[in-house]
């Protein structure tokens, strides 16, 4: 008997285990990741877009807001455009031109570089500079 037991502890120990193991790790497993959302402040306007800063709002939520966060406020991962900083007459467009096709040393903010915006294109960017002045000025950015 005792050498029936001894045999059958081993086969006890490691179903309890997998029990454990499937509790423990099932529901991490079947939790959808969680999308980051941009805080909206109290305030900010979202203006009426022309079909151009439409298509630029479209492009940018494709290939920005990812890291400038919807509308460009901003996220974990990069800066806001809502900022004097990117005010026309600090950066002018063609500085987003530049920042998009060919990335851009981290220079204002501790986000690291920006690489180049992978597949796109000056038709897409011309676009969502159109959007994201847009934003600025409805926002008192100038």
């Amino acid at each position: 008997m005792e050498d029936k037991v001894n045999k059958q502890l081993p086969i006890a120990i490691l179903g309890i285990l997998a029990v454990i193991a499937v509790l423990v790790l099932w529901p991490k497993a079947t939790q959808l990741p969680q999308e980051e959302t941009t805080l909206i402040p109290d305030g900010f306007v979202i203006p009426s877009l022309n079909a151009t800063q439409k298509l630029g709002q479209s492009n940018f939520n494709k290939s920005c807001a990812s890291c400038h966060g919807d509308y460009g406020l901003g996220s974990a991962n990069g800066p806001p455009l809502m900022h004097r900083i990117y005010e026309p007459n600090h950066h002018g467009d063609g500085a987003f031109f530049l920042a998009a096709l060919n990335g851009v040393r981290a220079h204002h903010w501790k986000f690291g570089d920006m690489p180049p915006v992978d597949g796109i294109t000056e038709t897409e960017i011309a676009p969502i500079v159109a959007y994201v002045r847009a934003l600025q000025q409805a926002n008192g950015v100038f």
